[in-house]
């Protein structure tokens, strides 16, 4: 049936009536856009002939439709026909009539882009390509001809390059000669064309091409034009290819520099392209351009203040012009001539300026001292466009400080942070010239410097409020201000009232608080959110403290009350508005509460409906939480029952975030205003709370544990309340307290709750007690408990046992003691237990009032089951905490005379230790000595769990006693026995902790002797030294960042698989390949990743990505999953060193993701290798995120399998909805 159609709408397509053949055409285009659309074999060439002739069609309308058409053809007809139009529209194109090149040459764009498969595509190619060629090359050919020819072509290489392999020497030969032809057009189009082409060849190619274009350039004698031609070529070329230019940048950068320097007063142009081309090896070739950097960081600093035609004599520091001489400027750029472009290079140099700070963290020092002054002192460029781009680079500075300097607390004179504190006065003056301008853009860029500023040096504006405020009031009150400056200028000043002390603003609230207060009522949306932001800041700067009365703020309290509250009580608004308005209300009423007497009971009523909204429910009940904290103790009793009634309903409901606030606002409320809620309500609250307790949210049921404390320790609450939590909500803790996953604030809160149990009426020791150990006996529905949840019951059996007093703490000892005496023979989880409350207890109190208590836990170790063996060195170790006197000379003497129970004992000591450390009770001097001597003696002991437990005794009595260890630990660094060599830097490694301590500076110069060990000859001191550089990395960077130069390529070294590591097991029927440098490189990944984190200024990505990541990422499963991790963070923090290489990343991604394991592979080694296809994913997804990525044809390619393969496709998604 749609053949016969078919043949009436080709018929048409012929006729003579202009009107009838655009319908036709139309229906044909209709046609063949249908699903099932299928062509007779007899009619395609037909068809294909008529769609070919419609293009000639006078009437450009049909030759437009009949374009179209071509799109849905090449899908339906075979390759055959294809050719046969390709071949008529490339002679069209070269010998047809004028008028109709450029249909044909539409035509041919949109048959390459259709091109249903590769099969079809090569053979298109081949038919095409000869011929493009020869519209190129031929002497005597139009211009416009070698256009339309270079055009198509360049869509060709764009898609189908790789196909085209066998002719790309051919088509380089006929485009490099393009570049020096004298028409411009034909030189630009054959630029795009080469670096379409670039992306495919081969190096051997590559190298010919830019060999060949470099010898151009350094022919003096060409024009000009031509050579800024080859100039764009390198520069296209360097983008098109990445980091493969690397290699020629030796011969490229210096005749670029050159030309920078010694081009003609008016060639501009020139000097643009230079540095445009700079800008783009900076950012992809960053290893190979190292040398050159500080010859480009001259160029672009002189080039950034380029401007030949202007004298800046007159803009001499007039510091305080006055805005009245505005109305001047005008006259100043009368004479500026419109061929001046040297405004070109001076944007060319800051953009390369930015591409050298980007790329470049491990100079941010220098670029402060020699770039930042100058940078500043260009605020004052004339040209607007090049202005946002220094404001940007500038921008860009700061961005690099804060990312290179995160997370480091002291600051030296040679750290950027330090250093950019220097200038900020110099900023704040060079800005506020700005803030004075006329143009919109200018502020806007003004104001984004100054946030980025306050981002990264939160305290540094206190001292220039002043001098900022007028800039800010005129941001917000010109009638010419758009609503983008006025959110800039909120924006930063929401940002400056958050980081700087109160008392700084006080003499400027009065000039700031009007604006601010004026843009509440502003129409747009954006503006009001982000000025009721403003207000809550305002609100805590006017009355920081309601006890001291250092500033009158009563005058802006109606103000800011009115302003908000008339949005607070408007409906029809954004939800962000509504959501504001609620927040900054809270604070107005929690801070000027007891100025609002009669305002409150008009304005309580307005947040409790708020609650009743689903929308703005969950702002509404924080709202309550920050006015129930306020300490003037606000009269709430008009809303406070249905409050409270609303609250306990929302624990009800499924929202997390909102059973969350609630919990915490209950609490608040609670504590403040327990007395006016009754007992009944309390009931209630308790019932719903009792639901939230369980290990499916951990955090939850922290917060309604404490809850639950709260309402027990509240004097006014009856004795119903407690029977209420005995029988709703003790069982759901004990049933918590079971689980494996229980720890940190849920297991704190459960042990607060047991202690509040005992202290509550009427709620008995013993039967809380007895629960409590019954809590570890084997159930029949969940089995054995898990050890993770003998170590919570114990922690809990202790809190109650010293809540309860002396009396039922002593007889619960001896119930314990009498527990193990009874039969330590047996593997039961009562012993386990026994073992851990006796250590839980003796930790808290000292027990060395019961007899050889230390004698029945020592026992225990004799049991031939593992897990009572560490339960009894717990308990020993812990209870020595309680009378060190005592014990410790006890355990000392054991380790020394006991040779079997030595590791259990050293366990032992390592509590005792441990616990020493944290809470700074004093060792006598001769312990010290002979626990350090005890120590020394087993550093060299073959057992690693033993030396593994002396090294971190050691660090941890060097926390102690740094002065004496630090040296002892030294000396033994030249230690001939390896294992000794390797315990000491350990140990090192557990003395580096995250808190300031004594042992900081002791350390300091001597941490070099111990770090240095990675050269060690034994791979396992190697291991330790740089776990031990890895802790330093992490706790203290400081210790380390001046050691990074000498220690990152010994660092590097440890990541590359030694052969002499890797050794055969001849294991009689196979061999096993057992390679021992696994752990070390898997540590050394591990290190480079923490480095990433805490001194990235020091680490030169470029350098570590080829070849040392890159090596990794086609490593062993333990390697290559914390080289996904590292690929994720420089992806994101070094964007442009990643970029350089993006194609050699590809090859190792994608053997990983496709790599499928052997059918008879176990579970374990089956769930491995996913977890491993989804780390690669992950790392994918942070490249995916690079702009720019596209430039990589390989990258491009592993995206789209990844979207064509189903499995990939949605553990790929899943990984971005994360």
């Amino acid at each position: 049936m749609a053949n016969l159609a078919l043949t009436g709408i080709l018929e048409k397509m012929t006729g003579k009536d202009k009107d009838y053949r655009y319908m036709a055409t139309s229906d044909l285009l209709n046609e063949l856009n249908k699903e099932g659309f299928k062509l007779d074999v007899d009619l395609e060439p037909k068809l294909s002939s008529i769609v070919i002739q419609q293009l000639d069609d006078a009437a450009g309308d049909v030759s437009g439709l009949a374009v179209k058409c071509l799109a849905p053809l090449v899908k339906k007809i075979r390759e055959q026909q294809v050719l046969e139009m390709t071949n008529k529209l490339c002679d069209k194109l070269l010998n047809g009539k004028e008028q109709n090149r450029d249909i044909a040459s539409i035509a041919l764009k949109t048959i390459v882009a259709e091109v249903p498969n590769a099969t079809v595509a090569q053979s298109v190619l081949v038919s095409i390509s000869p011929k493009l060629i020869r519209g190129i090359v031929t002497q005597g050919m139009g211009t416009e001809i070698k256009c339309e020819c270079l055009d198509i072509l360049c869509d060709v290489l764009h898609k189908y390059g790789n196909l085209m392999a066998s002719d790309h020497e051919v088509l380089l030969n006929a485009l490099l000669p393009q570049l020096n032809t004298n028409q411009a057009s034909v030189r630009k189009k054959a630029v795009s064309c080469i670096a379409s082409l670039a992306s495919s060849l081969a190096d051997d190619l590559l190298a010919k091409a830019t060999v060949e274009i470099v010898q151009l350039l350094k022919n003096q004698a060409t024009k000009s034009e031509i050579t800024r031609t080859n100039i764009q070529m390198i520069g296209a070329l360097s983008r098109a290819v990445g980091y493969r230019f690397g290699p020629h940048l030796g011969d490229a950068v210096p005749i670029l520099i050159n030309y920078c320097n010694n081009a003609s007063e008016n060639d501009e142009e020139l000097r643009e392209y230079s540095l445009q081309a700079l800008e783009s090896f900076l950012l992809r070739c960053p290893r190979d351009i190292s040398s050159y950097c500080d010859l480009i960081l001259h160029l672009t600093l002189e080039f950034l203040s380029h401007d030949p035609n202007f004298t800046d004599n007159m803009e001499e520091d007039t510091d305080d012009e006055s805005y009245a001489e505005e109305e001047d400027d005008e006259s100043a750029n009368e004479y500026t001539d419109d061929e001046d472009a040297s405004w070109k290079v001076r944007r060319a140099a800051a953009k390369c300026l930015a591409a050298l700070i980007v790329s470049r963290p491990e100079m941010l020092s220098r670029l402060y001292e020699e770039a930042c002054p100058k940078l500043i002192d260009r605020f004052k460029e004339r040209e607007e466009n090049v202005k946002m781009d220094i404001f940007n680079t500038f921008t860009e500075l700061l961005r690099q400080t804060g990312n290179v300097t995160k997370g480091q607390t002291d600051f030296d004179e040679s750290s950027p942070r330090y250093l950019l504190k220097q200038e900020v006065a110099k900023i704040v003056r060079s800005v506020n010239k700005q803030l004075r301008e006329k143009s919109i853009k200018t502020k806007v860029g003004a104001f984004s410097i100054l946030k980025e500023l306050v981002i990264v040096l939160p305290d540094c504006l206190a001292h220039h409020i002043g001098s900022l405020t007028p800039g800010i009031e005129k941001a917000l009150c010109d009638k010419s201000s758009t609503s983008n400056l006025k959110i800039e200028a909120l924006v930063f000043t929401r940002l400056v009232l958050a980081s700087h002390a109160p008392p700084v603003f006080h003499p400027y609230i009065k000039a700031l608080s009007a604006p601010i207060i004026s843009a509440v009522s502003e129409r747009y949306y954006k503006v009001t959110a982000e000025a009721l932001r403003v207000c809550g800041e305002l609100v805590r700067v006017v009355r920081p403290d309601t006890e001291v009365y250092g500033f009158d703020f009563k005058p802006y309290v109606h103000p800011i009350y009115a302003a908000i509250m008339s949005r607070l009580t408007n409906q029809d608004q954004d939800q962000e508005v509504k959501e504001c308005a609620i927040s900054c209300m809270g604070l107005v009423v929690s801070t000027f509460g007891d100025h609002l007497g009669a305002e409150l009971p008009s304005c309580l009523p307005v947040l409790v409906d708020r609650m009743g909204n689903e929308i703005t429910r969950l702002t509404a009940v924080k709202a309550f939480a920050v006015i129930a904290a306020s300490p003037l103790h606000l009269d709430l009793s008009c809303v406070l029952d249905h409050v409270i009634s609303e609250l306990t309903a929302f624990l009800r409901k499924a929202n997390r975030a909102l059973r969350q606030a609630t919990l915490g606002t209950l609490n608040t409320l609670i504590v403040g205003y327990g007395d006016k809620i009754g007992s009944a309500a309390y009931e209630v609250i308790v019932v719903e709370l009792s639901t939230l307790i369980s290990d499916s949210d951990l955090h939850m049921a922290a917060l309604a544990l404490e809850l639950c404390c709260t309402l027990m320790a509240d004097k006014r609450s009856g004795p119903n309340v407690g029977l209420t939590v005995r029988n709703k909500v003790l069982p759901q803790a004990l049933a918590l307290i079971r689980s494996s996953l229980l720890q940190g604030q849920a297991l704190l809160a459960l042990q607060n709750f047991f202690t509040a149990l005992i202290y509550s009426a009427n709620t008995s020791f013993d039967v809380l007690l007895d629960s409590l150990l019954s809590a570890a006996k084997p159930s029949a529905q969940t089995g054995a408990v898990a050890k993770q949840a003998l170590f919570s019951i114990a922690q809990c059996v202790a809190v109650l046992c010293l809540a309860a007093g002396d009396k039922k703490c002593s007889s619960t000892v001896n119930m314990l003691t009498d527990i193990l005496k009874a039969d330590s023979s047996t593997n039961s989880a009562k012993q386990h237990l026994s073992l851990l409350c006796l250590g839980e207890i003796g930790r808290r109190k000292d027990l060395s009032a019961h007899d050889h208590i230390e004698n029945i836990v020592i026992e225990s170790f004799q049991s031939p089951f593992e897990e009572i063996k560490s339960a009894a060195s717990y308990a020993l170790g812990n209870i020595a905490v309680g009378n060190l006197p005592k014990y410790l000379p006890f355990i000392l003497d054991k380790i020394d005379n006991q040779q079997k129970k030595q590791y259990l004992l050293l366990h032992s000591l390592k509590e005792v230790i441990v616990r020493q450390s944290v809470d700074k009770a004093e060792f006598d001097y001769s312990s010290v000595d002979k626990i350090t001597k005890l120590l020394f003696n087993h550093c060299e002991s073959d057992e690693e769990g033993v030396r593994n437990v002396v090294a971190e005794c050691l660090g941890k009595i060097a926390l102690i006693e740094p002065g004496k260890l630090v040296p002892a630990l030294k000396e033994r660094t030249s230690s001939p026995a390896a294992f000794t060599r390797a315990t000491v830097v350990i140990a090192v490694k557990y003395s580096i902790v995250e808190r300031q301590e004594k042992i900081d500076e002791i350390l300091y110069p001597e941490i070099s002797t111990f770090l240095m060990l990675i050269k060690d000859q034994d791979r396992h001191v190697r291991r330790a030294a740089v776990l031990a550089l890895s802790t330093a990395a992490h706790n203290k960077p400081n210790l380390i960042k001046s050691l990074l130069p000498e220690l990152l390529p010994l660092l590097y070294d440890q990541t590359v698989i030694k052969k002499e590591l890797i050794r055969t097991v001849d294991l009689g029927p196979f061999k096993h390949t057992v390679d021992d440098g696994l752990e070390l490189r898997k540590a050394a990944f591990e290190c480079v990743d923490t480095l990433l984190d805490s001194c990235l200024d020091q680490v030169n990505p470029s350098s570590f990505i080829v070849p040392y990541l890159l090596s990794g990422l086609d490593d062993h499963y333990d390697v290559k999953m914390p080289c996904h991790l590292i690929l994720s963070k420089l992806a994101d923090k070094c964007p442009s060193a990643v970029l350089a290489v993006l194609d050699s990343l590809v090859g190792p991604l994608h053997k990983t993701i496709n790599f499928r394991p052997k059918q008879d592979a176990v579970k374990q080694e089956v769930d491995r290798n996913e977890d491993m296809i989804r780390s690669a994913l992950r790392a994918i997804a942070s490249l995916n995120r690079i702009s720019g990525g596209d430039c990589s044809h390989r990258f491009k390619n592993l995206m789209n399998e990844i979207g064509k393969s189903q499995i990939l496709s949605e553990q790929y998604s899943s990984i971005r909805n994360e």
